[in-house]
């Protein structure tokens, strides 16, 4: 802002503005109230698309009043020039009478072109010009109106200017009917009121004074209440714009959601007939609109041929429809010339303007698709797509009806006593292929898909009437078989075997599997599925040990291996922090000289008041469960703390389980024991079995290498029994061979043995490994041995596994025990 001008505005009152300033102003403000009553209403706040139709529906209304309104100004002018003919200027009356005839005329044929020309489409341009031409001609007969109280009210008497008075009165009155446009009003009824002041200040009589409060009085009562009646005008027509314009919006949102969308609108009279039908729905029901206007809503609902699917709702709905209900999302089926169409409808009942039953109103929508899909889904919920049988689940379901059936044929208290073939009304085959993991290796997942469908087939075609087939993964299988006895199902795996044992063909390559199965019965064996399944597969367990491409049944025996298996794997790990494991060993001897060599550390674990258990049991079990990892490292330990107390010239020997040796870690275990020990590392020996080359995994070569650089020794125990014994002698690294005792125990009945023991010794003494001969018992065997230069033996000739404590003196007692009788047998040879 300049000096000059903050200047003039913040000066005293009465300080002199610049001229352009005193000029522009007055003209600012008289413009602007120009504008505002000779333009349109202000509705400066409306949104641009209703202002227009706002600004055309007060012009309208008021255009339709004012037509009236013009007739009743006429009669006015008429009966004035009537009433006061006689005592006014005919002059005045005349001309009074003829202005308001032109203003009138020219209203009525502005109105008359108006609705003619523009009607609805009535620009923005037009409606701001006919606002202004009706506020001109408002103006215009404002003011003629106004001159009657200036040139009639003085003059006249007392009934003459009652009268005027009157006449007055009601010109201002008419203010109400042009009262939508604010403007129209007061350019009309401004004028005749300052014309009312003007003839009561002309007559200047003391009774103008009191009629000119009451003038007062009443002009603000009327500009109030007309300012009140276009504010009302006014919102009336915006909710009707607003209104007409959400109606139009939903209209265009009903079609494209009729037109676009999968769901459509219905609706139906008082009596149920349709009165709104979508060229959707008519397609849906596959039946022409026309035909279904006025058609009957229950009729089509009761009208099918056949009984509803369990899980159509249409009769709650047509109970809904009876009652006048609502209803949501109820399923129904139709019966259409195309075919059966599931339907999903809602509706409400609707009033009419009475608050009468008027019919329904809803939305529909065709789930046919949808619910092929949810059948779709189940079936797959309850098959396997590879193989196309049921699967776990459905197996589960099947097994639980069954049993359940099969334990209420007889009482739970006798299931112990009846027998086995006569009450088991329910077989349970539980089949698992053999080989199947070779085929799938060898020949390619893709074909193992193949084999398992194959397998589906071969077993769907020997099933029975009674009996159902299940995958429940991988390649195992089950064959529920109901209400025969044990020997069928016998039967039945019989003829699983045989026809799963043939040969395949797939993709032109032939491929051999078998299939061993366990057979548990309900109620006899269990009377649950997961008991059941439970059972049935220990008996498979059993199967599988017996040499596989057999059946078993379950008997009592198998649970009870099964519980004992439990019981061991949770007392072995008790046992081993409580002490009640131990370490004993057996001596390794010389064939040349008879001095004891070494020891093998052997473990033995006697339970308190149940007796001892044999390491055969104990193993297996550790190794399942992975807590040989923890015995072993307990024994290393143990063994290595232990042969420090022999002389230096001795080594132990450890068993060393598969499942330890095979992880990247044992090495460092190993390193580990010795350090804390003490004790040297080429008085180590550790002892493993063939069947750790099986899994030919990097981590065992690495721990064979590091094992030797350490100094450790490496022995092969039970050679001779495994797979490819002579091939792991080349390709791995081992200090020590040791002989099964099976070529041991036949040895001078079956020279056959003693040729194998020659074809080792002379492979071993080649490669430069020591041999160790295992279960040596009489000192014929002994002879022989040290005759075919074996280097040592152990066995119950010198002395079984014995405790700690008495190896010391067992080291001293066996080479003065051992040489003569040596020299007895070579005396006797």
């Amino acid at each position: 802002m300049s000096p000059e001008r903050s200047a003039g505005a913040s000066g005293p009152p009465g300080a002199t503005a610049p001229a352009a300033r005193r000029g522009t102003w007055p003209g600012r403000r008289v413009g602007s109230l120009l504008g505002r009553l000779f333009g349109p209403d202000a509705d400066d706040a409306l949104p641009n698309r209703y202002r227009l139709q706002v600004r055309a529906g007060l012009l309208d209304e008021t255009l339709k009043l004012a037509t009236y309104s013009a007739v009743t100004h006429l009669i006015i002018a008429l009966a004035v020039a009537y009433f006061f003919w006689s005592s006014a200027s005919h002059t005045y009356l005349l001309g009074l009478l003829a202005v308001v005839a032109v203003l009138i005329t020219a209203a009525t044929y502005a109105t008359w072109l108006y609705w003619r020309t523009h009607g609805d489409t009535a620009s923005a341009r037009t409606v701001r010009w006919g606002c202004r031409i009706a506020a001109g001609l408002a103006f215009a007969l404002g003011l003629t109106w106004a001159t009657l109280p200036v040139v009639l009210f003085a003059p006249s008497g007392g009934d003459a200017r009652l009268l005027v008075v009157a006449i007055v009165a009601g010109l201002i009155s008419d203010a109400y009917v042009v009262g939508p446009l604010l403007s129209v009003s007061y350019l009309f009824a401004v004028p005749v009121i300052v014309g009312s002041f003007a003839g009561l200040a002309r007559s200047g009589e003391p009774v103008a004074l009191s009629i000119g409060f009451l003038l007062a009085v009443y002009a603000i009562f009327v500009v109030t209440s007309v300012s009140r009646m276009s504010r009302l005008s006014r919102q009336r027509i915006l909710d009707r714009v607003r209104v007409e314009d959400q109606s139009e919006t939903i209209g265009l949102l009903l079609n494209a959601f009729e037109a676009n969308a999968s769901d459509w609108l219905w609706e139906t009279d008082e009596t149920g007939r349709f009165q709104h039908v979508s060229t959707r729905m008519a397609d849906v029901l596959a039946c022409p609109v026309r035909t279904l206007q006025h058609a009957s809503f229950p009729a089509l609902l009761a009208g099918r041929a056949e009984a509803p699917p369990e899980a159509d709702q249409s009769a709650d709905l047509l109970d809904r429809l009876r009652r006048g209900s609502a209803f949501h999302q109820h399923l129904i089926a139709v019966d259409t010339p195309a075919g059966r169409r599931w339907l999903r409808l809602s509706g409400k009942p609707f009033l009419d303007q009475k608050g009468r039953f008027a019919g329904f109103r809803g939305v529909g929508s065709d789930v046919t698709e949808a619910r092929r899909a949810e059948a779709h889904i189940a079936y797959l919920a309850t098959r396997d797509p590879m193989t196309g049988l049921s699967n776990r689940v459905m197996f589960h379901d099947v097994a639980s009806e069954a049993c359940a059936a099969a334990a209420q044929i007889l009482p739970p208290a006798s299931l112990r006593d009846a027998p086995r073939a006569a009450d088991a009304t329910v077989s349970l085959l539980y089949l698992d292929l053999d080989g199947f993991k070779t085929v799938n290796d060898s020949i390619g997942h893709a074909a193992g898909d193949a084999l398992l469908g194959q397998v589906a087939d071969r077993l769907r075609a020997l099933l029975p009437a009674d009996a159902q087939a299940f995958r429940l993964g991988g390649d195992e299988f089950a064959i529920l078989q109901r209400g025969r006895d044990g020997a069928a199902a016998q039967a039945l795996a019989e003829a699983a075997i045989g026809a799963l044992r043939e040969p395949y063909l797939i993709d032109g390559v032939r491929a051999e599997i078998g299939v061993s199965v366990g057979i548990a019965c309900a109620p006899a064996d269990a009377t649950e599925p997961e008991d059941l399944l439970r059972k049935a597969d220990l008996a498979l367990y059993s199967a599988k040990q017996g040499g596989k491409g057999r059946w078993r049944g379950f008997d009592r025996d198998l649970e009870v291996r099964v519980q004992r298996r439990h019981d061991l794997d949770e007392a072995m790990r008790q046992a081993l922090a409580d002490g009640e494991m131990a370490l004993h060993y057996q001596p390794l001897v010389s064939l040349q000289d008879g001095q004891v060599v070494g020891c093998e550390a052997l473990l033995r674990w006697t339970r308190p008041g149940l007796g001892p258990v044999s390491p055969a049991e104990l193993i297996p079990i550790a190794e399942g469960t992975g807590f040989i990892l923890a015995i072993g490292r307990w024994a290393l330990r143990r063994a290595c703390a232990e042969a420090l107390t022999w002389p230096a010239r001795l080594r132990v020997a450890v068993n060393i389980s598969s499942v330890h040796f095979r992880r990247p870690d044992f090495f460092a275990d190993v390193a580990t024991v010795l350090t804390e020990t003490g004790l040297a590392a080429d008085r180590l020996e550790i002892e493993i079995t063939e069947s750790i080359f099986l899994a030919n995994t990097p981590h065992v070569l690495d721990n064979l290498r590091a094992l030797r650089a350490l100094g450790v020794r490496i022995a092969l125990d039970d050679f001779g029994t495994g797979y490819s014994s002579l091939s792991y002698l080349t390709q791995f690294p081992v200090d020590k061979i040791k002989i099964d005792r099976a070529f041991v125990r036949d040895l001078s009945g079956r020279p056959e043995c003693l040729t194998v023991i020659e074809a080792i010794m002379v492979i071993a003494r080649d490669l430069r490994i020591d041999v160790t001969v295992e279960g040596v018992e009489t000192e014929q065997q002994a002879e022989l041995l040290r005759l075919r230069r074996c280097n040592s033996a152990q066995g119950f000739l010198y002395s079984p596994a014995r405790p700690p404590e008495e190896i010391p003196g067992l080291i001293e007692r066996l080479p003065r025990t051992a040489l003569p009788a040596e020299r007895a047998v070579r005396a006797v040879a």
